[in-house]
């Protein structure tokens, strides 16, 4: 199923590529690259080096969203990347999402030169964030997560996991649609290590391709995840093969976009991918 997103500009198409997108985690805490590019100088070199290294998207967040991370105020976390939202919009023509949950933020960061909003919650934990989204007529990407960053690892049950992830897909994008968001710029996530246990994020990887009922962009988002060091014993900046193989499986099931830490290897490995699936 092919997909184009058009809007204020800017065209991704996934037309027969998967695109790749940039983690930029302006943060002291996230569970694998906290503290790193925390300096808004460091972070705007990163974003720029992950888009000479092919990022078709690079994804700014201020706020860590591991398991058990605290939460962060509006302001803290508009300090954080709004100067290197501004930064990066001057330098790059590729897309800026900014990932929060906080419609104030998203605000911000849309002013700043952001232009797609990356929402964990799927615009559930901020009454305000659905309308604004509707309003901005951006593309959402409508995330599943079981409980919050705070309890979401606590022991989460579910009777069949990868159907009741697209149940919440399903009615959150139906929600959204009614309030006015335009279907055509949504994309969904199932949302791998957000409150599922080791084997669920398998099970949600092996049976990607039922995803293709929502018809939707589909996004992954692996990189560096628990369940990677749970098979191969390592640390999380050390996961980078895991995190290439997890992203290659994605790809071949029926994942349209990838959100990673490394980007150069993610860029060659979804090329490699592409070429086996469309010839």
């Amino acid at each position: 199923m092919d997909f184009e997103l058009k809007w204020q500009g800017h065209t991704l198409n996934l037309h027969r590529k998967t695109l790749v997108m940039g983690v930029l985690n302006v943060t002291p805490d996230s569970f694998s690259d906290g503290g790193l590019f925390l300096d808004p100088g460091r972070a705007v070199e990163h974003g720029l080096e992950m888009a000479r290294d092919g990022a078709h998207i690079i994804d700014v967040g201020g706020e860590s969203t591991r398991p058990y991370a605290e939460k962060l105020s509006s302001t803290e976390e508009i300090d954080r990347v709004i100067p290197v939202i501004q930064a990066l919009t001057r330098e790059l023509s590729i897309p800026i999402s900014i990932d929060t949950i906080k419609s104030q933020v998203a605000m911000e960061a849309m002013d700043a030169g952001a232009s797609i909003i990356n929402d964990i919650s799927a615009l559930h934990f901020d009454p305000e964030m659905g309308a604004f989204a509707a309003k901005a007529e951006v593309p959402i990407i409508l995330m599943h997560m079981k409980g919050n960053p705070e309890n979401m690892q606590d022991n989460p049950v579910y009777d069949d996991v990868v159907g009741e992830v697209l149940d919440f897909l399903k009615h959150s994008m139906d929600r959204y649609v009614a309030l006015g968001i335009r279907k055509d710029l949504i994309v969904v996530d199932p949302g791998i290590g957000f409150g599922k246990t080791f084997s669920h994020n398998l099970e949600i990887l092996r049976s990607l391709d039922r995803f293709r009922a929502l018809e939707r962009p589909i996004l992954v988002g692996s990189s560096n995840k628990a369940f990677i060091g749970h098979i191969l014993g390592r640390k999380p900046h050390e996961r980078d093969t895991g995190s290439m193989a997890a992203a290659a499986a994605s790809v071949m099931n029926g994942a349209h976009i990838i959100r990673v830490h490394n980007v150069k290897k993610a860029v060659e490995t979804v090329k490699i991918i592409d070429a086996i699936k469309y010839g």
